[in-house]
């Protein structure tokens, strides 16, 4: 899953590099903001990638048969866009993206 999201950022933003954060379900884990100790891992790993690597883009992704978030698409999309508000709350001055991969490995904006 993460290569055609490597990919897909190279080619749309133009970026030389990609900084991944993974966790399996991502955006059930920012949704709900819990467990916290996870959260809080996500929230510091962000943090290095900001403000060490120089990060400008944050995209918080979800994907087909997602074994971290057994929901639906249509569920991991809102899970999506939740993720995308709590992120926003942490006051980081970047941009921020979701992003669904689906089951042929594309990439697709959601929010």
């Amino acid at each position: 899953m993460q290569v055609p999201v490597i990919e897909w950022l190279k080619q749309e933003f133009n970026s030389k590099y990609v900084d991944m954060i993974t966790e399996p379900g991502p955006n059930l884990i920012l949704a709900e903001s819990s467990p916290e100790t996870k959260v809080n891992s996500i929230k510091e790993r962000v943090e290095i990638s900001v403000e060490q690597h120089g990060s400008n883009l944050i995209a918080v992704v979800g994907h087909y048969d997602c074994a971290g978030n057994l929901a639906e698409k249509e569920e991991q999309i809102k899970h999506i866009k939740s993720s995308i508000e709590l992120v926003k709350s942490w006051g980081f001055e970047v941009d921020i993206i979701g992003l669904w991969v689906n089951k042929e490995w594309q990439v697709q904006k959601v929010a």
